[in-house]
């Protein structure tokens, strides 16, 4: 008979967070699998919690996977971990995950703290809706590809980052939602220096131009306005703008509030306009 593969959250800072159920789990697996065997040593040993610890993170290879599946399918019980929060979101556990419902393992969750609902819950944005979009591409390409895809989203929208490519996200988050979307900056959650940054985004970008970004981020974006209908092309946009204009409205005004609402760059509406009076 196999065992059981077990899911176990962990606290993303602080370790007071832990629960009795983790800690009684860690307790009775076989052996544990961690992102970062030095990490989970340490939550382990401070709680004098002792067993073995295999090493799975982004670069195991399938065959890695397969030792672990075999020893479950042999009847040892086995719990995963990250270095913080969930394991198996945005994360190498999903590949064991999969395969233990490939080869009909039961999977059991042992639910703790997620810095993702955390940072929703206080950042003073809508909570009805929120999508997680991680980390964002590093290759400024397939960046640029999911940012697009997000233009028109109008739900909140989650990312991670870290401290020395923050600067840089919130460029790219400027550029392509206009400076005035709102954003929750949420650093270094339960720990010691923990922090949440309510602004917009040009706030953000000038802010974080003299202030040295430090610790792990959650940003919490703003989505679109609801829009019922499709998407608005740069042609309705632009008669929007104009008709703004005509009600008195100074271009670059104008071009303001309907980037705000139709989720162009002002910048690029601006633009536009005025290659019209060419």
């Amino acid at each position: 008979m196999s065992g059981t593969f077990y899911v176990i959250g962990t606290p993303i800072g602080n370790l007071g967070d832990i629960t009795l159920r983790q800690l009684d789990t860690l307790s009775q697996v076989d052996f544990i699998c961690a992102e970062d065997t030095r990490v989970t040593l340490k939550l382990l040993n401070h709680y004098e919690i002792k067993k073995p610890l295999v090493s799975f993170h982004e670069h195991s290879s399938k065959a890695d996977a397969q030792r672990i599946i075999d020893r479950i399918l042999s009847g040892e019980n086995c719990g995963i971990v990250t270095d913080a929060g969930m394991p198996c979101i945005s994360d190498p556990g999903e590949v064991l995950v999969r395969m233990c419902a490939e080869n009909n393992i039961e999977v059991r969750v042992i639910p703790g703290p997620t810095a993702v609902a955390s940072a929703v819950a206080v950042s003073g944005l809508s909570t009805r809706r929120f999508t997680f979009e991680g980390f964002l591409p590093v290759a400024k390409k397939e960046r640029a590809e999911r940012l697009e895809k997000l233009r028109n989203e109008t739900a909140v929208m989650v990312f991670y980052e870290a401290p020395h490519k923050l600067r840089q996200t919130l460029d790219d988050l400027s550029g392509f939602f206009g400076a005035e979307r709102k954003i929750s900056l949420c650093r270094e959650l339960t720990k010691l220096h923990e922090e949440v940054l309510r602004m917009n985004l040009g706030e953000a970008v000038e802010y974080y131009g003299v202030k040295e970004p430090k610790g792990e981020y959650v940003l919490v974006l703003e989505g679109a306005s609801e829009n019922t209908g499709e998407a608005v092309t740069v042609e309705q946009a632009l008669e929007q703008v104009r008709r703004l204009v005509e009600m008195g409205d100074r271009p670059v005004d104008a071009c303001k509030a309907v980037a705000k609402e139709c989720g162009f760059r002002k910048s690029e509406l601006y633009a536009a306009l005025c290659s019209e009076d060419e």
